[in-house]
């Protein structure tokens, strides 16, 4: 099949070359010229595992390539994948759903024959029937455009695995042929035994929203019962491993620490309330934000513990900081606990000095107050307390002794939960660690 896919970022750049890899040909959009550049040249302008092989593999063979011209797209493209970023709002929690209605402005007056648009994109529940309306008003080819929804279910890290081997695929189509063309699209994924759910657009666009609600949810839980044991002279990993076998429950996203971030789980967290608060549906509302002040609140409580381990005042002391990206095997920094609480401690007059094995450029140009270090010894070099605030192997993996060599107290703040304690012990380091005492 000849298909588009308007948006070259995490999505749409990862999405275009997975479709190339099961045979489709492909037209990756953008109107970022620096961007499209890039992937011209075969390779990403973000870190993703597998992405750039995957890139360069079909660049070189003329199946995938890249342009700023909406024209040729709506001439190539029988189907035509939205997967513009949909970010939160500055003045309130809503998707700001500018760039999917632009996209669709571009690209709708160049449709001349039937053809089917699908959103990718987390949107609001309605988006579908606004897109639709849209696309109806400025095509050329008028009702035969057809728009359907397919949120992506992508981690950031594992984006190519997610995109080709997926737990499921969901689609919300108005029509058979919508839904016919959904499955001539995933046809090699399904066909290998990947669950296709077809539904009404509503609920598909509800889907994405209500899936990461639920996860936000239960990391807030398990961070919740952290509190709980630290109270109480408890193991609060020892509890999840406990819970976490009851097949009900899972021991996914049962690990404590200073929760999550990212562009997608406080953003869908935030937005799903608001939407059930406008619908009147105040229950889910009242739950979400809830589950969203647990999470603000272990950023403030890693600063206490650091403010506190500095003797009760932050100020002139040296903190060296391991982890910038919000998770593991990404470089990006959006909304980064790690990021947040350093930068905290930098208004509270701390030299805060930040290692990360990926993100250092990325969290430089958010945060440039900060230090930055190429290393991790480097980074904590005179440090009055260290903290480790991404999970990389390679903190849990570093000699501890030589850690000792280089600091200047021996305390350590583990916010992940990422450090082989016994070993930390043996050198003769205080830790400080969230819902363990």
């Amino acid at each position: 099949m000849r298909m588009t896919v308007i948006g070259c970022g995490h999505l749409g750049a990862t999405h275009a070359a997975s479709m190339a890899e099961i045979g489709h040909e492909v037209v990756g959009v953008d109107i970022d010229e620096s961007k499209i550049a890039i992937l011209r040249s075969g390779r990403s302008w973000f870190h993703e595992p597998e992405l750039d092989e995957m890139l360069a593999r079909h660049v070189a063979s003329g199946r995938l390539r890249f342009t700023t011209d909406f024209a040729e797209a709506g001439e190539f493209g029988e189907t035509h994948f939205l997967g513009v970023s949909t970010p939160g709002m500055a003045d309130r929690d809503d998707y700001d759903l500018s760039q999917v209605f632009a996209a669709v402005r571009s690209l709708a007056p160049h449709l001349h024959r039937p053809c089917v648009i699908v959103g990718k994109s987390t949107v609001s529940v309605g988006t579908t029937a606004a897109t639709q309306a849209l696309v109806r008003e400025l095509a050329p080819a008028g009702d035969d455009v057809e728009v359907a929804w397919n949120p992506e279910f992508l981690r950031e890290g594992h984006a190519v695995r997610d995109t080709l081997r997926p737990d499921r695929i969901v689609a919300g189509v108005a029509s058979a042929r919508a839904e016919e063309r959904i499955r001539e699209v995933y046809g090699p994924i399904t066909d290998a035994g990947v669950p296709l759910v077809v539904t009404d657009p509503a609920t598909c666009e509800l889907v994405k929203g209500a899936a990461n609600a639920f996860l936000s949810m239960k990391i807030s839980f398990i961070n919740a019962m952290a509190d709980v044991c630290e109270a109480s002279g408890a193991d609060v990993s020892e509890l999840a491993d406990a819970i976490g076998l009851d097949s009900r429950i899972g021991r996914a996203y049962l690990d404590a620490g200073i929760g999550y971030g990212g562009g997608c789980l406080p953003k869908d967290t935030r937005a799903f309330a608001a939407r059930a608060h406008e619908l009147g549906v105040d229950c889910a509302a009242d739950l979400l934000r809830a589950v969203d002040r647990i999470n603000a609140g272990r950023r403030d409580r890693v600063v206490e513990m650091a403010v506190k381990a500095c003797g009760g005042d932050a100020s002139g002391r040296r903190v060296g900081v391991w982890g910038a990206a919000f998770k593991v095997g990404t470089d990006d920094v959006r909304d980064s606990p790690a990021l947040d609480v350093a930068a905290r401690l930098h208004a509270l007059g701390a030299t805060v000095t930040v290692y990360d094995p990926m993100a250092v450029k990325n969290a430089h140009a958010v945060h440039p107050q900060l230090g930055y270090a190429d290393e991790a010894l480097t980074a904590a070099a005179g440090a009055d307390i260290l903290l480790t605030m991404t999970a990389w192997p390679e903190f849990r993996a570093i000699d501890p002794g030589a850690v000792s060599e280089v600091v200047n107290q021996r305390v350590l703040i583990d916010a992940r939960n990422a450090v082989e304690v016994p070993r930390w012990h043996e050198a003769d380091w205080t830790l400080h660690r969230l819902g363990r005492t």
